[in-house]
């Protein structure tokens, strides 16, 4: 561009399959060679150990020990799915144990996408999808967990509201919205959602209550803050 040219002039980007028709080449002489004498490829791998001697790894590969390797749900048959979804959810429950929050979202993120998956296969409030969307619900209220804790409350808000949708006598999704909902100081919908999680299922009023609490603080706190930033404006 300093210099005054195109910077695109000759190039022309596009895939293998175009690029030979075109140009009867694919760029490189040995992709050239392969392509006219097709056979079959042999990659010798070196594998070191690492220094502790536990771990196999080369650059960004890692040799992992029979049977613990875990395939990526779109990599996964239906059966892979069904199967590997409670596995899924109990090492996403250790993980959020052991205080390992957005690594304990991402396991409860992977064996939602695999019931979701499913699920699109079948007819929208057929049998099969309610029995799918049942499992979905807990590994969503999860998920939306893990959400709360990282402080990403409008994307809690969207997911409880989506299993309230569905479900209106979900307590744990009334509690987890409301909690998001005083994060952001919505405090009518907070106070709203606290009052119908009380009305459900009494026996939580000494956690709503402790809620309730914590937000009448959190509003004394924020109004002394406004009268201390606003002081003088209105005098002036």
């Amino acid at each position: 561009i300093a210099a005054g040219k195109d910077p695109l002039e000759g190039q022309r980007h596009c895939c293998s399959i175009a690029q030979l028709h075109e140009h009867y080449s694919l760029g490189y002489p040995d992709l050239d060679e392969l392509q006219k004498n097709p056979q079959p490829l042999i990659f010798d791998i070196e594998v070191l150990r690492s220094a502790q001697g536990s771990a196999l790894t080369l650059g960004c590969w890692q040799v992992e020990a029979p049977g613990s390797y875990q395939q990526d749900p779109w990599a996964m048959t239906d059966e892979e799915k069904l199967q590997a979804v409670p596995l899924i959810h109990k090492e996403g429950n250790e993980l959020y144990r052991q205080g390992k929050v957005q690594e304990a979202a991402a396991k409860y993120y992977d064996a939602i996408a695999c019931l979701k998956n499913l699920q699109m296969k079948e007819q929208p409030g057929s049998p099969d999808w309610i029995e799918l969307d049942q499992k979905i619900t807990p590994l969503l209220l999860n998920y939306c967990q893990c959400k709360l804790q990282c402080e990403e409350y409008y994307e809690v808000l969207d997911h409880c509201s989506s299993i309230l949708n569905k479900y209106e006598d979900n307590v744990k999704a009334y509690f987890k919205r409301g909690k998001a909902h005083a994060a952001v100081w919505n405090v009518a919908e907070a106070q709203a959602d606290f009052a119908k999680v009380l009305a459900l299922d009494p026996s939580l009023r000494p956690v709503v209550s402790k809620e309730l609490r914590s937000l009448e603080t959190r509003l004394r706190e924020k109004d002394a803050e406004d009268k201390i930033r606003f002081k003088g404006i209105f005098s002036q």
